[in-house]
């Protein structure tokens, strides 16, 4: 009998050590020392014998003297780096279906499109896990609120439909994605080139190894999908633990409610207010500007206050059976810098709303 109690303690002490190791992010786990002037940290099998690759294409040679130049890279270690990277043609192809096209400026009869996104995010099974995130955060989240202005269900609506709160962040490796995208996909290579440049300095800066990182087909990374020149720009060391790292959910809090701030996020005001009547005439979106006057020439009336705000875009949602319309206000606007569709930051406000009823 004892030798059975000695075992289950034994398999019990394993499990919390492989659970300790799960709950470790990509950066704490391979985070380590820069091994060469102005280079990056890399483990033993992604730091090959140097002079062993010789000169890549004009275009990676173009961004290494950009790297050098500019950043004091090391030539050699950036051409091996470069060179041990995987051309991902999935991932122009992913790209290609997902490139804008032009619309007809009719409007079309609605078949429910806001309904099956919204869907996506806000379901009876969905919404526990944005509760569990965040009472495991409240306090984290009250502090990015204090700090920041940003509230809670903003925050945590971000991360729901960002990550399913940490749940899918993606499994590929952010090195690939970025480097197929700048030196095979003409058509947007010059940002997905900014982007890897601003990958391999977040690297340097925190030490880690740059093929240890996975995030999403596009490069987007952690909690919060964060592009790297997002994480130079915004994410901020929330946990005070001298790194920042958009893989631990407080970083990552505190780095989403920093961005918003930064984008002009109006601490305490609406973020869109609903409408009644019609006004299927007009252009829609979150970009478009209309004074609240034409609005109601055009026979939109508030269903509550604007927050005093006289200019406000008009947005309109397919509901299946008809269109419903809002005012959106400058918050709203805020919300859409994450990512530039209206269907995206209603989504992003009604799931923490939801979220925050449900607790």
């Amino acid at each position: 009998m004892q030798r059975i109690i000695i075992l289950i303690n034994i398999i019990l002490l394993l499990a919390a050590c492989s659970s300790e190791k799960s709950s470790i992010s990509p950066m704490q786990e391979h985070r380590g020392q820069s091994n060469v002037k102005g280079g990056v940290y890399l483990e033993k099998e992604h730091n090959p014998p140097k002079n062993n690759s010789g000169p890549l294409a004009v275009g990676q040679e173009n961004f290494i003297t950009r790297m050098v130049n500019k950043h004091g890279f090391n030539r050699e270690q950036l051409r091996e780096v470069l060179s041990q990277t995987n051309k991902l043609d999935w991932v122009i192809n992913l790209m290609d279906k997902q490139a804008p096209t032009s619309g007809s400026s009719t409007v079309p009869k609605p078949n429910g499109a806001w309904i099956r996104y919204k869907n996506k995010f806000i379901t009876p099974s969905n919404l526990p896990r944005g509760v569990e995130f965040w009472n495991n955060y409240k306090k984290e989240l009250q502090r990015a609120y204090d700090q920041y202005g940003v509230p809670p269900e903003i925050i945590v609506g971000i991360i729901g439909v960002e990550t399913g709160w940490g749940r899918v962040m993606g499994k590929t490796k952010i090195i690939d994605a970025l480097s197929t995208l700048a030196f095979y996909y003409p058509r947007r290579a010059q940002y997905f080139s900014n982007e890897l440049e601003h990958f391999l300095v977040m690297c340097r800066d925190e030490r880690v190894d740059p093929f240890d990182l996975s995030g999403s087909f596009a490069g987007a990374m952690g909690y919060g999908q964060f592009m790297p020149s997002a994480f130079r720009n915004h994410a901020v060391d929330f946990n005070n633990d001298g790194h920042i790292d958009l893989w631990d959910p407080v970083d990552a809090i505190g780095s989403v409610a920093n961005y918003f701030k930064a984008h002009g996020w109006q601490s305490g005001k609406k973020v869109a207010v609903i409408a009644d009547g019609q006004a299927l005439s007009l252009d829609t979106g979150f970009s478009t500007k209309y004074t609240v006057e034409t609005l109601a020439r055009a026979g939109l009336k508030p269903k509550s206050s604007l927050d005093g705000h006289n200019k406000v875009s008009l947005l309109r949602l397919d509901m299946g059976d008809r269109y419903q319309f809002w005012y959106g206000l400058p918050n709203f606007y805020v919300i859409t810098r994450y990512n530039h569709s209206t269907h995206y930051a209603m989504a992003v406000w009604q799931l923490g709303l939801a979220v925050k009823e449900a607790r």
